[in-house]
């Protein structure tokens, strides 16, 4: 993911002398200037900015630094900003804090010092930790289950797209990518495959902004990817499916086996109120089951022994870690707990 920097100044030599220092201290970073307020807001909504730092006197602009402040916290409040100024005192340090500022530093100063400064709240932004390779519907049902107050910051490696949800006390109160705030822009993101993400243990929003509830956003995000989605391409991948257990390489009669013994163990303990209807290999389950797995070892709560997918009014579905995920059908009225205590033991 790649840090762009946007620094603010009325003077044109500071802005060339910290872009080039900056360039040059900080590897892997992009450095953008503007010489106004309002220059800087056309980058913000051209570019997906990492962190603004803005000189807070610029008098010969028609916006301050104080405004531009201001703007960022209300229209991208995931981007930290450091204020710099060379009229500092206690007082102006304060109000800037109070305003939302991530940073302070008072010119003179030193390309180095402000290197330290803007890498300081980088960092910050994945003080809960990164994670690569997962979805992030499967990431933030743990999330919601923790109650977690956080930022979590979003890359989408097939689209290039970056984005951001604010969640507290587990619930989704915001989101955006690039200009697209609230729901809508957490429809686009829960519709990313594959992002790389980091999480900050602090959140900026304070007003809900989405009210519904993080499982409705999801599964609204899932049936709008759907309805985009190509459906002759759809029908075709069904038609052709293989059937459970074909295809792998394996054995075939070393699978009927494990599977009668699953159900054996079920049947014994429980009798016919286990309210089994299937039992078969199904690899198209793998995805999911290591992600999970992944997301388990990152919230380190254990080894995954199974996952029960509660589909409200159809069949229940248990999904058993393996080479190939073995799936149990289940109908809803079955007891839930008493299954999963005896499969999971």
């Amino acid at each position: 993911m790649i840090k762009r920097v946007l620094i603010v100044d009325d003077d044109q030599g500071m802005l060339l002398t910290l872009k080039e220092g900056l360039e040059s201290q900080i590897e892997g970073f992009c450095v953008l200037i503007a010489g106004d307020g309002l220059s800087a807001i056309e980058k913000l909504k051209k570019n997906p900015i990492s962190l603004v730092v803005t000189d807070l006197r610029m008098p010969r602009t028609g916006m301050n630094g104080y405004m531009l402040l201001t703007y960022v916290m209300e229209e991208y409040p995931d981007v930290p900003v450091i204020i710099m100024t060379g009229y500092g005192t206690v007082e102006t340090e304060q109000q800037a804090r109070a305003g939302g500022a991530s940073g302070y530093i008072e010119k003179p100063f030193t390309v180095e010092d402000l290197a330290r400064e803007i890498t300081t709240i980088l960092e910050e932004q994945s003080d809960g930790g990164t994670l690569q390779g997962v979805t992030s519907t499967t990431f933030l049902q743990l999330i919601e289950m923790e109650e977690k107050t956080c930022t979590i910051r979003m890359f989408d490696k097939s689209s290039v797209k970056q984005g951001a949800l604010f969640l507290r006390e587990g619930e989704l109160f915001d989101a955006r990518v690039g200009n697209l705030r609230g729901v809508s822009a957490a429809y686009e993101i829960f519709s990313w495959d594959e992002v790389e993400l980091s999480i900050q243990n602090a959140c900026a929003v304070k007003k809900k902004s989405i009210k519904s509830d993080l499982q409705a956003v999801i599964l609204e995000a899932m049936c709008l990817k759907d309805e985009a989605g190509n459906d002759e391409e759809a029908a075709i991948s069904l038609e052709f499916e293989e059937e459970p257990g074909k295809g792998d390489g394996k054995d075939a009669s070393e699978k009927p086996n494990a599977l009668n013994g699953i159900r054996r163990k079920l049947e014994d303990k429980i009798g016919e109120r286990c309210g089994l209807e299937d039992i078969y290999p199904d690899n198209s389950w793998n995805g999911l089951v290591e992600q999970m797995a992944r997301v388990g070892s990152f919230f380190n709560v254990g080894e995954l022994r199974l996952i029960y997918i509660d589909m409200d009014e159809s069949n229940d579905f248990i999904l058993l870690p393996g080479q190939d995920t073995t799936v149990i059908s289940v109908r809803p009225q079955c007891p839930r707990e008493r299954i999963i205590q005896i499969l999971s033991g």
